[in-house]
């Protein structure tokens, strides 16, 4: 296992690294694919070492909207709240590309709390970034147009995966704003004619 993200994360405990690493176990998942869906059980938390996954949340009606992105060093604050409670998932992680994370078992969460600060420290400032960009959605859908949202959405994947061309169905990001097909095909268009971006299939290029 590479440890530069972990020894990255807690430089200055060295040993809550080899503790993560002995306690964990590597995983290798590829786009597309689920980690944690809606109502199930939480037995481990997910930190990524490499790639990236996104936390959805499901309405009832069926729709999506993309909450935040798990990067590389980061964990899903969701994951280790339901865990520490032993209650159901309320969100879905999707792997966003080939990804490698590290599950840690609920049960060690909760002792390496007790046993290393910077351990906690680390929840806490996963929690305040979660928080921040939970905030951030809700201004989003009260105060900003979807054509905004949708630009906003676009440029922060190409600044996340370090591309100006993004592989990516107008289905998916449907999904991610919580709004229809047709109102992403239009106003995707719409960008193209101002100039923003280049349509292509199943690609989009911004420019």
């Amino acid at each position: 296992m590479d440890d530069s993200v972990l020894s990255s994360e807690f430089a200055s405990s060295p040993d809550l690294v080899k503790k993560l690493r002995g306690n964990g176990m590597m995983k290798t998942y590829h786009e597309g694919d689920v980690i944690l869906d809606e109502n199930s059980s939480i037995r481990s938390i997910p930190i990524v070492m490499k790639g990236m996954m996104k936390v959805i949340r499901t309405e009832e009606d069926g729709r999506e909207i993309l909450l935040y992105y798990i990067r590389a060093g980061e964990s899903c604050i969701m994951s280790f709240l339901g865990g520490m409670h032993n209650e159901k998932s309320i969100v879905k992680a999707e792997v966003e590309e080939d990804t490698e994370i590290l599950f840690l078992p609920v049960d060690k969460v909760s002792l390496f709390i007790k046993e290393y600060p910077e351990w906690l420290d680390y929840i806490f400032r996963l929690y305040h970034k979660r928080f921040e960009e939970l905030l951030d959605i809700v201004n989003a859908i009260a105060f900003k147009k979807v054509d905004e949202r949708l630009l906003n959405l676009l440029m922060k994947k190409s600044e996340i995966l370090e591309t100006t061309t993004l592989i990516i169905t107008h289905e998916q990001l449907a999904n991610e704003l919580g709004t229809a097909r047709v109102v992403v095909s239009r106003l995707l268009k719409q960008l193209e004619d101002s100039g923003k971006l280049r349509l292509g299939r199943n690609k989009i290029t911004l420019l």
